[in-house]
């Protein structure tokens, strides 16, 4: 069972302290959770580079496909990886840089009133028993410290972003990960 912290840290989780964030808005909530998916590069896993980009140490001229990701300012709060690591980048209570230009329920900018979850992955690779048990346990951490995020307020980046984003793709089993809350 995780716990988070006053500071909106997650306990028992590496940290790996981004500077990619800035604080919320005045009088927003956390109100969203939204799932994403990320590899570097695209299909590839294991490979350190989504740490690097998240702290602004990549290298991008050690692959062809970094090129766009030149002087690209992003971050997530958490990534889970393959193998079911946990690693925080920003604290919950600020505002995380994942969702980009983004709309939710009438209201744009998802930043300001959702956490993001980047898993490592792609759209059309399943995921593994270790990300879903991971993220389970994260978002029910997540639910009992921000009573607004329930599971009818958990959405793909596809959702906030459609025609933009197709993360997390249909490799993600919605029904595998939300059952655990199901009565």
């Amino acid at each position: 069972m995780y716990s988070i912290d006053t500071d909106g840290w997650l306990s028992d989780v590496t940290r790996r302290p981004s500077t990619n964030y800035n604080q919320r808005p005045f009088g927003h909530s956390i109100e969203l959770l939204v799932i994403h998916n990320i590899s570097l590069p695209a299909g590839c896993f294991g490979t350190g580079y989504i740490e690097q980009l998240f702290c602004n140490t990549l290298d991008c001229s050690v692959h062809a496909d970094f090129a766009d990701l030149l002087d690209l300012r992003v971050s997530a709060h958490l990534l889970i990886d393959r193998l079911g690591e946990v690693i925080q980048f920003v604290s919950f209570l600020d505002r995380a840089w994942h969702a980009g230009v983004s709309h939710y329920a009438g209201r744009d900018n998802c930043n300001d009133f959702s956490i993001g979850i980047e898993l490592e992955g792609c759209d059309n690779v399943p995921y593994t028993d270790l990300q879903y048990q991971q993220l389970q346990r994260v978002t029910d951490a997540l639910m009992k410290r921000f009573p607004l995020l329930t599971p009818e307020r958990i959405v793909g980046h596809c959702d906030v972003a459609p025609g933009r984003k197709t993360d997390p793709g249909p490799a993600f089993d919605w029904h595998r990960y939300l059952q655990y809350w199901e009565c």
